[in-house]
């Protein structure tokens, strides 16, 4: 039993709502059918009974009927007179009786002169109005009553009966029309309710609430697994959803207070987002600020059914992206190398090729004394300091980029670097470096003799690192803020090769220790822990 309810097929959204519409509307009217076909039946009899009544008062009053009860040989009058408006009411009998109960009509004339039988006609020989039902001649009925009066003195009493089974049928011909408009309400009510279902299914993209629930539950995953702000505005300029990141990114800006339903001017700027939402159009990689954080902002407007409903906004710290720009030029720098290298290497076997078949020994000899030369020279000095094939072609990229900029370079050390074992941490091995050597290239590029010292070591599970330049120097104040983001001395849109410097420390446990003055050039030592492999 247990596993049949679990592999139910669940009831859809649209069957769910034809059901509840209908459901509703069959009870709403049956309670108001059976309300208003009970009022109606009441005010059905009332109305039999006001017209029995209101035709017993009109022949009690005719003058013939008075007549025919004073002077008995005259009754024969009474009994055509009541016939006629038996037949003009449309009521099924009229009795006028004498004082002594004797009938003077009825519509069976044999039955004239006889006592009238329902015993419920007394009260009306008292001189009273009423109506009964009682069981006659002609079967049950409603009965009028009304008395006779000549001149002060009861002469006689005029029943006027309409039988119940026609009463009932006039009854329920005046509930016949509640019943068809309750069956009209029930027939247009399902109608709307499909039609109404079919829209909700078609608003909703033919979805079920267990879909919407698995979308909403995926849209936020993905948006917190996404680095990236993420927020999404109305078309009213106001936020209604933020991501992880966003909400981070606001807090750092000292925006701590939750978006949700605030006004997207109080969070970014609105020069560019409100002319989105008023030109509709799609904005890519906008540098923007946020509370002197620099932010790159895309946006791009939701159009629905041709109008816009709102603006999907993303943006991220100007620094991580630089960042990230950084770490990929540098890979891409140190794969240009090796494929540089290996085109060099090629192109050196190439002509030794051709010099062995050409036999010329003596131009090989010192084509490959002239190699050997060189390579003792940087690449021999680079593999003898550094044994990670990584690190040492990044370094040996760095160094040609020094030669290229017509720096002298010595590269110094007295114990290898070892291969790394935590591989992971190259990435900010290298940012380190490569910051730092860039910092190094670019501090001595105004001066006429320009010289940069490297110095290598691993010392008791440590890297150490040193590199010196010839440069200009720092005063004490530079000195202080050159770690800062956006801080340098070499321009505004400059500042981030140190503060990335300084991220990657971090990453890596690292310490770093600058020594500078003015004129006298730069020092930046630093030292991380450095787990070797086996060599």
């Amino acid at each position: 039993m247990r596993n049949f309810f679990r592999n139910r097929k669940p009831i859809r959204l649209q069957t769910w709502i034809m059901l509840l519409i209908v459901s509703v509307l069959m009870i709403a009217l049956t309670i108001t059918g059976l309300l208003i076909g009970n009022e109606t039946a009441q005010k059905t009899r009332e109305s039999q009974r006001e017209k029995a009544m209101n035709i017993a008062s009109a022949v009690s009053q005719t003058q013939s009927v008075i007549d025919g009860l004073v002077n008995l040989d005259s009754s024969g009058e009474i009994q055509s007179y009541t016939k006629a408006v038996q037949e003009d009411t449309d009521v099924d009998y009229i009795v006028v009786m004498d004082n002594q109960h004797i009938r003077r009509s009825h519509p069976v004339e044999e039955r004239i002169g006889q006592y009238f039988v329902g015993n419920d006609e007394d009260r009306a020989f008292q001189g009273e109005r009423y109506t009964s039902v009682a069981e006659g001649t002609l079967g049950k009925s409603m009965r009028a009553f009304t008395p006779v009066w000549n001149e002060g003195e009861q002469i006689g009493v005029v029943a006027v009966g309409i039988l119940l089974n026609n009463v009932e049928d006039t009854v329920f011909a005046s509930q016949i029309i509640v019943y068809i408009g309750i069956a009209a309400g029930l027939v247009a009510g399902a109608i709307g309710a499909v039609l109404l279902a079919r829209r909700v299914k078609r608003i909703l993209h033919g979805l079920e609430p267990s879909d919407i629930v698995q979308l909403l539950q995926e849209r936020d995953a993905m948006l917190a697994s996404v680095r990236e702000g993420i927020i999404a505005i109305n078309k009213h300029a106001e936020i209604v959803v933020a991501n992880h990141a966003a909400m981070d990114l606001f807090r750092r800006a000292g925006l701590a207070e939750n978006p949700i339903g605030k006004q997207v001017d109080a969070y970014l700027p609105p020069s560019d987002l409100t002319q989105v939402l008023l030109d509709q159009n799609i904005e890519f990689d906008q540098e923007q600020k946020l509370n002197g954080i620099d932010i790159i902002v895309n946006t791009k407007p939701v159009i629905v059914n041709d109008h816009i409903a709102g603006i999907i906004a993303t943006f991220r710290d100007r620094s991580e992206l630089t960042s990230l720009v950084k770490q990929l030029t540098d890979t891409r720098t140190y794969a240009d190398t090796l494929r540089a290298q290996t085109h060099e290497f090629m192109n050196k076997l190439h002509v030794m090729s051709a010099m062995v078949h050409t036999e010329s020994y003596k131009e090989l000899e010192e084509y490959i004394g002239y190699i050997s030369d060189n390579y003792h020279k940087e690449i021999g000095a680079v593999s003898r300091l550094v044994k990670d094939p990584v690190l040492a072609g990044y370094l040996h990229n760095k160094l040609s980029q020094f030669r290229e900029n017509g720096v002298v370079v010595e590269l110094n050390g007295d114990r290898q670097l070892p291969l790394l074992k935590n591989t992971k941490k190259m990435e900010a091995i290298i940012t380190m470096i490569g910051n730092l050597s860039d910092n190094a290239n670019e501090a001595v590029a105004q001066q006429a003799d320009r010289r940069v010292l490297i110095t290598i070591n691993y010392i008791n599970g440590q890297f150490h690192f040193t590199i010196q330049d010839n440069g200009p120097g720092l005063t004490p104040s530079e000195k202080e803020a050159i770690f800062e983001k956006g801080r340098s001395t070499k321009g505004k849109t400059r500042g981030y090769g140190l503060f990335l410097t300084m991220q990657a420390l971090k990453v890596l446990d690292g310490t770093l220790e600058v020594s500078s003055e003015k004129g006298e050039g730069t020092v930046f030592d630093v030292i991380i822990p450095y787990e070797g492999g086996n060599v």
